[in-house]
């Protein structure tokens, strides 16, 4: 065959198809790397619309790079939320220490990014909108795996075939549950609970956050700005997760409100508000698989290894594995190319996710001697993560986008 002949038969030849469940980060992330290496991509969002709002996140170490190589650093860095501190109080209110934010999360000054949850979505969103499909208030009903392809048929209706299909749909996600089976089977829970929504600003907090302490519990408010709303969380400690209030929002504001009956500060007013907001309940938890893919489907971000709140580090573990999986599969099989983003990623995300082990959450001792301890800590140092903790963020590489062949 002539070249040509050749660059003929390469255009011609059909893009590989993917189907991506989810649209907040890795999801579109996982899109438009995919998109970048010749794939034809569909997202599918359960949701009727993108998520905006949400609590501040950090992007941080690898993933800056990855968001560099979007091309939506700069936009990331004008929306940079910059929280200045966070003040630590006791059981009766009292300050313990205001500690530099940097050195709570574990971020480097000056370099590391933290923005609204919404805003990061957003900007990856619209960095592949206009590339790829979008189709939103749908999800996968039934997934069939056959030599040739994964078949879907949509809750929405209709069936379609596809070359690969990769769930993004979260710590809860359906996709792991069909392929895999169910959540405990991979569900690390590491002893804590939390419910989060937003309050009126009533303390003036600009740019910082404030956190009450008793043994097992903490009521923290976060001014991701100067407005007149905070971001509240109540997180309390409990041996096993209260399975019988996930799918009950008043058990859930019962069992909360319940924990925090006896708690000083803003603890009461926040209960108060929780009972009336559209509240967001979870458990602080991890997911560990001993594989993220089985045939043509595979798994990426909180769905595959959410490494939880605790670590801050699941929106950008989220970035860096969309990379990973988009460059492994471009020169790949579907096999081969999920073999490939196991084998190079997994040690990364490992390291992130052993950064707090079961029961341990340094901010939030169970016991009163523990609690004393991390004041003490406090007390005595601006800091609060480990240099080997930062090490972490940043200890994978990203090789270059492989082309598609």
């Amino acid at each position: 065959m002539t070249f040509d002949g050749l660059m003929a038969d390469v255009r011609n030849r059909p893009r590989p198809s993917a189907l991506v469940s989810g649209a907040s980060i890795a999801g579109p992330a996982l899109a438009y790397w995919l998109n970048r290496c010749g794939f034809e991509v569909t997202v599918v969002e359960k949701a009727g619309t993108l998520r905006g709002g949400g609590y501040p996140v950090d992007v941080r170490g690898t993933a800056l790079e990855v968001v560099r190589r979007m091309g939506i650093l700069p936009r990331l860095r004008d929306v940079h939320v910059d929280t200045g501190r966070t003040t630590f109080l006791d059981e009766d209110g009292s300050v313990v220490a205001s500690i530099a934010q940097d050195a709570v999360v574990g971020s480097v000054t000056e370099r590391d990014i933290e923005v609204r949850r919404g805003d990061l979505t957003s900007a990856v969103y619209d960095a592949v909108r206009d590339d790829v499909e979008f189709v939103f208030d749908d999800c996968i009903e039934t997934l069939d795996q056959t030599p040739g392809g994964v078949g879907v048929t949509f809750r929405g209706g209709g069936c379609r075939t596809f070359d690969v299909v990769v769930g993004a749909d979260g710590l809860h996600s359906r996709t792991r549950e069909m392929v895999f089976g169910p959540e405990e089977g991979f569900h690390r829970y590491l002893g804590y609970c939390f419910a989060g929504f937003t309050m009126r600003n009533t303390l003036g907090l600009s740019h910082e956050a404030m956190m009450w302490n008793s043994p097992g519990r903490a009521a923290a408010l976060c001014a991701a700005g100067d407005g007149d709303e905070v971001h509240a969380f109540l997180i309390f400690a409990r041996p096993e997760p209260p399975f019988d209030a996930f799918r009950n929002p008043e058990a859930q504001r019962e069992l909360v409100a319940g924990i925090f009956a006896d708690a000083g500060w803003e603890a009461p007013a926040m209960v108060a508000t929780m009972r009336e907001a559209d509240e967001f309940f979870d458990v602080v938890s991890q997911i560990r698989m001993p594989s993220w893919s089985s045939g043509r489907v595979a798994l990426v971000g909180d769905a595959a290894f959410a490494p939880s709140f605790l670590t801050g580090q699941g929106s950008s573990l989220a970035l860096v594995g969309a990379y990973m999986l988009a460059d492994s599969l471009a020169d790949r099989s579907p096999a081969a190319g999920f073999a490939a983003y196991e084998h190079r990623t997994r040690e990364f995300v490992t390291l992130n996710q052993d950064v707090v082990g079961e029961g341990d959450a340094r901010l939030f001792p169970t016991t009163a001697r523990g609690l004393e301890q991390r004041n003490e800590m406090l007390r005595r140092l601006d800091t609060v993560p480990s240099p080997g903790e930062r090490h972490v963020h940043s200890a994978l590489t990203l090789p270059e986008l492989s082309p598609m062949t």
